[in-house]
């Protein structure tokens, strides 16, 4: 079992949990749970020394990225002439807040206006709700109408963690 440096190895002073990612290992004499390297942890971790690594405090630890954005197209049913009416919703699934967010899609079109506020061509990519906060959890939607769905993809993301 591996040991943080100074501790001692009666089972008295350790308790040793082991999960699907990985085994935390506390120690009665320091009370905050360390990661040994062995095994694969789902968070970012830092080295406390002398003490062992520990778990980076969930707000220290996020950083938001293009797979923090979920991007979402429905068809409706309804037409706009012979075109389909599609619904893209862009949630947040970040802790935090995320601002200046761009998807990419090739060759985007539609047949009716898309109300420019919400997604509009800039440069390369297409700003998401004037480029504005999303807070977590949140949702930026806007529909076009066209003869097929177009793939879109997050290309660029801010976040606001602090």
């Amino acid at each position: 079992m591996p040991q943080r440096a100074g501790s001692s190895s009666g089972a008295e002073n350790t308790r040793t949990e082991t999960g699907k990612h990985g085994t935390i290992v506390e120690d009665s004499a320091s009370p905050s749970p360390y990661v040994p390297l062995t095994g694969a942890c789902p968070r970012k971790l830092i080295l406390d020394c002398g003490a062992g690594v520990r778990p980076v405090p969930a707000a220290a630890a996020t950083k938001c990225t293009t797979s923090s954005v979920e991007v979402e197209t429905v068809n409706t049913g309804e037409k706009a002439g012979y075109d389909a009416v599609f619904e893209v919703t862009v949630r947040n699934r970040c802790p935090c807040a995320v601002r200046g967010v761009s998807l990419r899609s090739e060759g985007f079109a539609s047949s009716v206006a898309v109300d420019l506020r919400l997604f509009r061509r800039d440069g390369r990519d297409y700003l998401v709700g004037d480029g504005r906060r999303i807070e977590a959890a949140a949702a930026v939607r806007f529909r076009y109408a066209w003869d097929r769905a177009f793939q879109m993809m997050p290309a660029v993301v801010h976040d606001d963690c602090s």
